[in-house]
């Protein structure tokens, strides 16, 4: 092949990527125009929506609610707690979802009672009755229930309330939080 005969065939080849070096970028063709405008978003609200666990309803699990019922002294009758002195959390309504006794300066278990779906639980904390002072932890057949304290106590005297909640936490996985008040003492 003579260079004459090559030069023939690479020039359109030559203009052709000369005009594709030159083009503008390529731009993306519009689809079709939209029927209507979007509405503009909503602006975000300044607040958090509240949490489930804050609303106090219950969440994950197999999808049926924790329902803690109020212990009453028939309750207590029939499931007695043996300790030197007590441990309550009352929920908001005044309520009392859990008692719990123990032993001053030991390490043998505080055991509590609580009420749910009409069945009267029992629960244990390590640590006797000083260890329940700050809140606990109580662990029972398929559950767990966790005591904090939220805040400083409320009044005077020997045994004043604390604000607290109580997290009711299920072998499957589901929760529920509870607001209300932990009084310990004599």
């Amino acid at each position: 092949m003579t260079w004459s005969l090559l030069a023939t065939r690479l020039s359109p080849l030559m203009a052709i990527l000369a005009l594709a070096a030159c083009s503008p970028e390529p731009r993306e063709v519009a689809g079709p125009p939209a029927s209507a405008p979007e509405a503009p978003a909503p602006a975000p609200s300044r607040e958090p929506a509240p949490s489930p666990e804050a609303s106090g309803e219950t969440v994950g699990g197999d999808g049926s609610a924790i329902d803690l019922q109020m212990l009453t002294s028939q309750d207590l009758d029939a499931e007695p707690l043996a300790g030197e002195l007590a441990c309550s959390f009352s929920g908001v309504d005044d309520s009392l979802l859990l008692v719990a006794r123990g032993n001053v300066a030991s390490d043998d278990p505080a055991f509590g009672a609580v009420k749910v779906s009409g069945y009267v639980e029992r629960v244990a904390a390590p640590g006797g009755f000083d260890a329940m002072l700050d809140g606990a932890s109580f662990a029972g057949r398929g559950k767990t229930v966790v005591i904090e304290v939220t805040g400083p106590a409320e009044g005077g005297g020997e045994s004043p309330p604390r604000p607290a909640t109580l997290t009711y936490k299920r072998a499957d996985g589901a929760s529920r939080v509870f607001q209300g008040l932990w009084t310990c003492g004599p």
